[in-house]
């Protein structure tokens, strides 16, 4: 069997130049979307990931706004530099980059976030609004799956789909995303048994374990003829890899996505697309003026909100 190799850069570019268009019909009308992030610490990671975030920004034309605090800022310094923002009407979303240091509650920092600003979609209203398909603000990482998924044909009603992540960024939602769309969800993570006879009944296997070389998902893993999504981030050898044995499973699995190349340029588009999103609510831009909303071209994005 010869696999599909997913490209995410590909289906990135696509929708960001959707979104550079949709950018204009904003300046056509005297508004500009913002995007504010919010870093704290000096972590190298952290740090690459925002800039990336800023350079897509800055590829589409959408305002980017970089605030750096320093290791040891307290709870209550985040919370008074997002209320600020959530108070500005120049911004139109806001993002707290993971991992925030400890001791630090990530769920009060992302509910101090305004529901309509949160972009990366991990507001506690946010989250529960998923439950009942009407969202409009999907983190990133499981939008970006589930748009992957939608492209590539790679169908879900009744299929059994197995994450291996149960973190509130990808593994929760991704899995509330999906059984919204009939799949027969099975959530793996550190305390669950046999993890390897779980995955290889999967028809849709997502890793997102980042602990190579502790765990990698090798070709014993894996249903033949199952579609493999890797987001799992991991160094081995000074270069970047995925929890899966890319070529080890290639032969056996119908698609799969690369580290890098895969899943990663996506969750950056879907965060442009969350801004174009929240910019066009706070703005009152006629959702059929943008090219993010037409359904004929987009339909992969009606799945993540059905309705809306």
């Amino acid at each position: 069997m010869n696999a599909t190799i997913i490209d995410g850069r590909k289906l990135s570019a696509e929708i960001k130049a959707t979104i550079k268009e949709d950018v204009k019909v904003f300046e056509g009308r005297g508004a500009k979307p913002c995007l504010a992030t919010i870093l704290v610490g000096s972590d190298q990671a952290s740090s690459l990931y925002v800039s990336l975030k800023h350079k897509a920004c800055q590829e589409v034309g959408i305002k980017s706004l970089d605030y750096k605090l320093p290791e040891g800022s307290s709870a209550k310094e985040i919370e008074g530099l997002i209320g600020t923002l959530n108070s500005d009407e120049g911004v139109h979303g806001i993002l707290v980059q993971l991992p925030i240091p400890k001791p630090i509650d990530v769920g009060r920092i992302m509910g101090k976030i305004s529901p309509d600003k949160d972009v990366d979609g991990l507001n506690p209203c946010n989250i529960g609004s998923m439950v009942y398909g009407g969202c409009r603000l999907v983190p990133c990482t499981p939008a970006a799956v589930m748009v992957i998924l939608a492209r590539y044909s790679i169908g879900t009603k009744g299929r059994h789909a197995v994450i291996i992540s149960r973190s509130a960024e990808v593994g929760k939602p991704l899995a509330i995303l999906l059984l919204n769309q009939d799949a027969t969800v099975t959530v793996c993570h550190s305390k669950t048994r046999n993890v390897e006879e779980h995955a290889k009944g999967a028809d849709i296997l997502v890793s997102g374990v980042g602990r190579r070389p502790e765990f990698v998902v090798g070709e014993s893993m894996v249903k033949a003829g199952s579609a493999v999504i890797d987001i799992g981030t991991n160094k081995v050898g000074g270069k970047v890899c995925g929890d899966v044995d890319f070529e080890a499973v290639l032969q056996k699995v119908s698609h799969i996505t690369p580290v890098p190349g895969g899943v990663g340029p996506m969750t950056v588009a879907m965060l442009l697309r969350n801004t174009l999103v929240a910019a066009a609510a706070q703005e009152g831009i006629p959702r059929g003026s943008l090219g993010i909303f037409d359904e004929e071209r987009w339909p992969e994005f009606s799945m993540l909100a059905p309705g809306l």
